[in-house]
């Protein structure tokens, strides 16, 4: 089974104390995270400065030897407050990510607005994830859910 990827960080950044601040100190900050089997999700919040802005994710797989970014997506359901946009993003990692000996993952957030770009970049220590092999189901062979049902007839 492919590795399931754990943060080195917290995954919710944005359930933690003093979060509205930071992003309103900062302009950009990481919300949360979740690994699943397509990829990296997550969502990001920014100060919102003007109407047009752009949200990517930059990630690499290889210590930045090389690097990928992708768009992230304004979510029109986000935050209340009239401050902060919420945008989303899916890092898609499939095979990349399982075929490295030690699978890891480094990624930054790059908030263009206004003619300025501002970045998250976990206060110089970029958000890692390493990667952590699944467990088999454990219990010997896998056994079909109907084979110990009755079938009764009548």
């Amino acid at each position: 089974p492919p590795p399931l990827l754990e943060p080195l960080f917290p995954p919710q950044p944005g359930a933690s104390p003093g979060f509205a601040e930071r992003v309103r100190q900062h302009k950009v900050r990481l919300e949360w995270v979740r690994a699943e089997p397509a990829g990296l999700r997550g969502a990001v919040r920014v100060l919102n400065l003007a109407y047009e802005k752009a949200v990517s994710v930059r990630y690499t797989l290889n210590r930045w030897a090389s690097c990928a970014e992708v768009p992230a997506a304004y979510q029109p359901a986000g935050p209340a407050d009239g401050l902060t946009d919420r945008f989303a993003f899916l890092l898609p990692l499939g095979a990349a990510a399982t075929a490295a000996a030690e699978p890891a993952l480094e990624f930054a957030v790059r908030y263009r607005v206004a003619g300025a770009e501002y970045w998250d970049n976990n206060d110089g220590a970029n958000y890692r994830l390493r990667g952590r092999q699944r467990l088999p189901p454990a219990g010997g062979p896998p056994q079909d859910p109907d084979s110990t049902a009755w079938i009764h007839f009548i």
